[in-house]
Protein backbone atom coordinates (compact mmCIF):
# COMPACT_ATOMS: atom_id res chain seq x y z
CA UNK A 1 0.00 0.00 0.00
CA UNK A 2 1.10 3.57 -0.62
CA UNK A 3 1.96 5.89 2.25
CA UNK A 4 0.35 9.33 2.55
CA UNK A 5 0.66 12.43 4.71
CA UNK A 6 -2.51 14.43 5.25
CA UNK A 7 -2.19 18.01 6.48
CA UNK A 8 -5.39 19.50 7.88
CA UNK A 9 -6.30 23.08 8.78
CA UNK A 10 -9.55 23.57 10.68
CA UNK A 11 -11.79 26.55 10.04
CA UNK A 12 -12.44 28.85 13.02
CA UNK A 13 -16.06 27.67 13.04
CA UNK A 14 -15.04 24.02 13.48
CA UNK A 15 -13.83 24.45 17.04
CA UNK A 16 -15.79 26.91 19.13
CA UNK A 17 -14.76 25.42 22.50
CA UNK A 18 -11.95 23.14 23.69
CA UNK A 19 -14.14 20.02 23.94
CA UNK A 20 -15.18 20.39 20.32
CA UNK A 21 -11.76 19.16 19.18
CA UNK A 22 -12.32 15.76 20.77
CA UNK A 23 -15.92 15.51 19.51
CA UNK A 24 -14.90 16.43 15.97
CA UNK A 25 -12.07 13.89 16.06
CA UNK A 26 -14.47 11.15 17.13
CA UNK A 27 -16.94 12.02 14.35
CA UNK A 28 -14.21 12.05 11.72
CA UNK A 29 -12.72 8.75 12.95
CA UNK A 30 -16.12 7.05 12.87
CA UNK A 31 -16.87 8.38 9.37
CA UNK A 32 -13.48 7.26 8.06
CA UNK A 33 -13.91 3.76 9.51
CA UNK A 34 -17.33 3.48 7.86
CA UNK A 35 -16.69 5.20 4.53
CA UNK A 36 -13.02 4.38 3.87
CA UNK A 37 -12.28 1.10 5.68
CA UNK A 38 -9.43 0.24 3.32
CA UNK A 39 -7.32 3.16 4.64
CA UNK A 40 -5.06 2.27 7.56
CA UNK A 41 -4.19 5.03 10.03
CA UNK A 42 -0.58 4.94 11.23
CA UNK A 43 -0.11 8.17 13.21
CA UNK A 44 -1.74 11.49 14.06
CA UNK A 45 -0.05 14.64 15.32
CA UNK A 46 -1.13 18.13 16.35
CA UNK A 47 1.36 20.56 14.82
CA UNK A 48 2.38 24.17 15.27
CA UNK A 49 2.42 26.15 12.05
CA UNK A 50 0.03 26.77 9.18
CA UNK A 51 -1.68 23.39 9.68
CA UNK A 52 -3.39 22.03 12.78
CA UNK A 53 -2.87 18.30 12.23
CA UNK A 54 -0.61 15.88 10.39
CA UNK A 55 -1.88 12.35 9.81
CA UNK A 56 0.05 9.48 8.27
CA UNK A 57 -1.96 6.69 6.65
CA UNK A 58 -1.72 3.89 4.12
CA UNK A 59 -4.11 3.44 1.23
CA UNK A 60 -4.13 1.03 -1.71
CA UNK A 61 -4.30 3.86 -4.27
CA UNK A 62 -4.80 7.58 -4.77
CA UNK A 63 -8.57 7.25 -5.14
CA UNK A 64 -8.85 5.89 -1.60
CA UNK A 65 -6.52 8.65 -0.38
CA UNK A 66 -8.75 11.23 -2.07
CA UNK A 67 -11.81 9.76 -0.33
CA UNK A 68 -10.03 10.14 3.02
CA UNK A 69 -9.47 13.81 2.27
CA UNK A 70 -13.07 14.30 1.12
CA UNK A 71 -14.51 12.74 4.27
CA UNK A 72 -12.39 14.95 6.50
CA UNK A 73 -13.26 18.08 4.56
CA UNK A 74 -16.97 17.30 4.56
CA UNK A 75 -17.22 16.58 8.28
CA UNK A 76 -14.41 18.59 9.74
CA UNK A 77 -14.97 22.08 8.34
CA UNK A 78 -11.38 21.89 7.17
CA UNK A 79 -9.02 22.28 4.27
CA UNK A 80 -6.60 19.46 3.55
CA UNK A 81 -3.46 18.78 1.58
CA UNK A 82 -2.42 15.20 0.79
CA UNK A 83 1.13 14.15 -0.04
CA UNK A 84 2.40 10.80 -1.33
CA UNK A 85 5.34 9.65 0.80
CA UNK A 86 8.27 7.57 -0.43
CA UNK A 87 10.51 5.97 2.20
CA UNK A 88 14.06 7.31 1.95
CA UNK A 89 15.64 3.93 1.17
CA UNK A 90 13.16 3.35 -1.66
CA UNK A 91 13.80 6.86 -3.00
CA UNK A 92 17.55 6.18 -3.11
CA UNK A 93 16.88 2.97 -5.07
CA UNK A 94 14.79 4.91 -7.58
CA UNK A 95 17.60 7.44 -7.98
CA UNK A 96 20.08 4.83 -9.31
Amino acid sequence: MALYALLTRLSPEAVTRPGAVRELGERVSAALAEQVPEAKWLASYAVLGPYDYLDIFEAPNEEVAARVSLVIRSLGHATTETWVLTPWERFKELAR
